[in-house]
């Protein structure tokens, strides 16, 4: 989850202190980058087939295409 604060006030230096404080960070590495990417542009896929501005594909169309 990324969480972006537009103000650099004290309400949002106490909102990263705390953050800090009870939740584990790692830093973000290029190949999670990329997945966090492919993901967003496939949930983005999705909701234009289901709103029937984009076309799917059958499911089996894409087991057809696996070695």
């Amino acid at each position: 989850m990324k969480i972006l604060l537009g103000k650099n006030d004290d309400k949002a230096v106490f909102v990263k202190t705390l953050l800090k404080k009870h939740t584990k960070t790692k830093p973000n590495t290029e190949a999670n980058h990329v997945f966090l990417t492919e993901l967003l542009y496939a949930v983005e896929e999705i909701k234009l087939i289901k709103t029937g501005q984009l076309k799917g594909r059958p499911a089996e169309e894409l087991l057809k295409e696996l070695p």
